[in-house]
Parts: structure tokens; C-alpha cells; sequence
């Protein structure tokens, strides 16, 4: 195994090259072939010759897309074949992740085919409309979460934490969005609940050099116990008061909702779809094309020679893990400011996976923002499966995102590289 550096328009990145007969591609693509082949048969096999549609509206009605299901299991599956075949030949290594994404969707539509064929009377179509916009929807704390975890690990502190950030930023936004009547002083809440357990992450990760990694699980449950406490204390003695927060509704953007599929479902949306897809453009602009992000990015790397040319790494690793908890706060918000009352633990480890989906983008808000929308649509689909009577049991369609995680992150995300100084603590000599 050797190592190369390669230089890109954003930062300099040492990759591994892979030297010996099983390179990525080819494990990759032998899989994929191994996929490809299973679902061609099995899926083919057991999906019925019921008409398959795909409609392009949120209902049965509409345009749709038509094939028979078994015709289909077996297509998409001998594509994903293909895709994997491509890859292990090493025909096009180029092209590794378009070929990916082949494989993988190749895959997914065989397994659709079975199981919209094999759908009661009735229910033998998927609404593309709604799909969209539950991914979407699903993804938006992840994509909170993951952002959080860009901003602090980019600045080497190791962000264990999320998943207390955006609970705290779910029960900040509850308790005082009730109290208050208004889903902004609500939404504010809950960046000061997310900024609090950053806080506490800062001070004793940086200043007191405690084990980054332990110091996040410790929040985690620090937050977990003291949101259940308050919450049985304060929230079930009395909901009215405490935990029946406003709501933010819909906001349409005129001319855009109307593009097919993805209007409906990204421009008649909410406040938090919005800013999440938002504050990924602008932590990408800002951590590869400005001052911040330049200093942001020789912290996490090099903080020693930072030091030495003027930059207060303390100083910026203290904002930047401030601002990381805020933007997670905003995360929590989208729980209980746009569709719920807060509940006990109502996180449910999706800071874990927003943490995943740092680890599958890369340490990039854009590959952040990918891989949050890959895990909101493993949720969607089990959602749907549950809807149309899927023959799955219930208890593993409700593992599909997490199942989905663990594959992209042990199989699919191949070797990467954190920030050099990544959890390491920085002790200005």
C-alpha cells in the first residue's frame, strides 16, 4: 500500500492507492454483481406479473411510470449486475461512484418490484410525490446534525455529542416555545439548548483535555437524563402549560413548486428544509472560500503551525464548536416546532446516524448533505413498506436506517481520512 497526495480545488487530501488484485472497485463491484444477481433471481422470482407504477404525484392519479413487476425485478437487477460487473472489470474505475449509485438504485427498484407487485389489490404503486418529500422531511435533522459535525470535527474536536445537542435543542424548543406562545422564541430556545451542551463539550474537551470521544457520551446521557427528568416533572404533570408548542407551517415558493416531482416536495415545504439547505451552501462556501474556513481547516489539521502563524486555535475551536451546537439546536427544533410534542428520548439515536452521515459525506457539507438524504429515504421506504402491508416484518423495516448505515458506512464509504488533529487536544506550548 503506498500513499499519494492529490491536490483538489478545496484542500490537499492524502488517499491510500490500493495496489494488489482486490482494489475497492473490484470488491465493490463483485458485490454488486453478488447483489445484482440475488435480486434478479429471487425478486424476479417471487414478484407477481401485477403492473408496477410509479406515479409522479403525492396519490394513485397522474402520470406514472409502468413495468411488470417481475419483467422489472429481473431488469433492474441484472443492472445492478452489470454496474458491479463494469467496476470489477475495471472498466470504469473513472466512474466509481456513478456506477455506485447505479448498482445500489438498480438494486433498490428490483426489491420495489417484488414488493409493489406483490401489494395488496389496490396499492401496486408508489407515490414519488410523497417518497420525496418524506426523505426530505426525514433527513432534515440529519442534515442538522451532520453540519454540527462538520463544523466541530473540521475544527479537531471529535462531536460525539449530537444526538444530545439535538435533544436538548427538541426540549429547549418545546418547553419555552409553549411558555412563550411563539415558535421563534421557541427556535431560539433550542440554538441556546444545542450552544449549552456545546458548551460543555468545549470547556472540557479543550480546556480541561478530557477524552473527546468519552466527554460526548457523557452528554449524551447527561442529556437524556436531565430532558427526562424536566420532562416528567414539568411536561406530564402538565402539557398545557409546559409541552404543547406552536407549530411552523408550510412555506410555497411560487414558480418552483411547480417543477414535476421535485416541487411539490422540496418547495412546499417548511423553515427547516429551508435552512438546512441553506447553511449547507453557505459552511461550504465559508469552509473552503473564505478566511474562516481556511484558519477552521489548518486548526483540524496542523494546529501547531496555525499557532505559529497567528491563528488562536483555542480561541476558534471554542466558536466553532458554539456555532456547531446552535446549528444542532436548530436540528432539535424540527422535532417539536414543526410536527410533535417533545417525548421522552425522542431522538431515537438519530444523532448517530446524522454522526455516520459526517463519516459517508466525507467531513463535507455537501457529502453530508447527500448522505443524510440516502439514510431519510431508508427511513422513508420502511415507512411506505409498512403502508402498503409489506410481507417484511414490521421490527425490520423499522432497522432499514440503521441497517443503511452500518452498510454505507463498513461497506460503501471505503477508506477516508478525519482532520490530522482530529480529537487530538491542543496544548499551546
Amino acid at each position: 500500500m503506498s500513499r499519494v497526495s492529490t491536490t483538489t480545488t478545496e484542500e490537499t487530501v492524502v488517499a491510500p492507492v490500493e495496489t494488489g488484485y482486490w482494489t475497492r472497485a473490484r470488491k465493490v463491484g463483485a458485490g454488486l454483481v453478488g447483489f445484482g444477481l440475488v435480486a434478479a433471481v429471487l425478486f424476479g422470482s417471487i414478484a407477481t406479473s401485477q403492473t408496477v407504477r410509479f406515479t409522479l404525484s403525492d396519490d394513485a392519479q397522474g402520470a406514472a411510470l409502468e413495468i411488470d413487476g417481475t419483467v422489472g425485478a429481473i431488469l433492474f437487477g441484472l443492472i445492478a449486475a452489470a454496474a458491479g460487473a463494469a467496476l470489477f472489470l475495471e472498466r470504469g474505475a473513472r466512474w466509481f461512484t456513478a456506477l455506485l449509485g447505479v448498482g445500489i438504485v438498480g438494486f433498490v427498484l428490483s426489491f420495489l418490484c417484488w414488493q409493489i407487485s406483490d401489494a395488496p389489490a389496490g396499492q401496486n404503486f408508489m407515490p414519488l410525490v410523497n417518497i420525496v418529500r418524506g426523505t426530505f422531511l426525514l433527513a432534515v435533522p440529519l442534515i442538522f446534525g451532520a453540519l454540527a459535525g462538520v463544523l466541530c470535527e473540521r475544527s479537531g474536536v471529535v462531536n460525539v455529542a449530537i444526538e444530545g445537542q439535538l435533544l436538548m435543542g427538541a426540549f429547549s424548543g418545546a418547553l419555552v416555545g409553549t411558555m412563550a406562545d411563539s415558535v421563534w422564541v421557541g427556535l431560539i430556545a433550542a440554538m441556546v439548548g444545542g450552544a449549552f451542551i456545546s458548551l460543555l463539550l468545549a470547556i472540557f474537551s479543550i480546556r480541561y483535555l478530557v477524552d473527546q470521544v468519552v466527554m460526548g457520551i457523557v452528554l449524551n446521557l447527561l442529556a437524556v437524563g436531565l430532558t427526562g427528568f424536566l420532562y416528567e416533572r414539568l411536561m406530564q404533570t402538565d402539557q398545557a402549560k409546559y409541552n404543547q408548542p406552536p407549530h411552523f407551517g408550510n412555506w410555497d415558493i411560487p414558480l418552483l413548486k411547480e417543477i414535476p416531482v421535485l416541487g411539490p416536495a422540496l418547495f412546499e415545504s417548511n423553515i427547516f428544509l429551508y435552512l438546512a439547505l441553506i447553511l449547507v451552501v453557505v459552511i461550504h462556501i465559508a469552509l473552503f472560500r473564505t478566511r474562516w474556513g481556511l484558519r477552521t481547516r489548518s486548526v483540524g489539521e496542523h494546529p501547531t503551525a496555525a499557532d505559529t502563524l497567528g491563528v488562536r486555535v483555542l480561541g476558534l475551536r471554542y466558536r466553532n464548536v458554539l456555532l456547531a451546537g446552535v446549528v444542532a439546536g436548530i436540528g432539535g427544533a424540527s422535532y417539536t416546532l414543526l410536527l410533535y410534542s417533545f417525548t421522552k428520548n425522542m431522538i431515537g439515536g438519530k444523532g448517530f446516524i446524522a454522526l455516520a452521515a459526517l463519516i459517508f459525506g466525507r467531513w463535507s457539507p455537501t457529502g453530508a448533505l447527500l448522505a443524510a438524504l440516502f439514510f431519510g429515504f431508508a427511513d422513508q421506504l420502511g415507512v411506505y413498506l409498512g403502508a402498503i402491508n409489506s410481507v417484511i416484518p414490521s421490527q425490520f423495516l423499522a432497522m432499514l436506517p440503521y441497517l443503511a448505515t452500518i452498510l454505507a458506512v463498513a461497506g460503501l464509504v471505503g477508506r477516508v481520512r478525519a482532520p490530522a488533529a482530529d480529537g487530538k487536544p491542543y496544548i499551546k506550548g
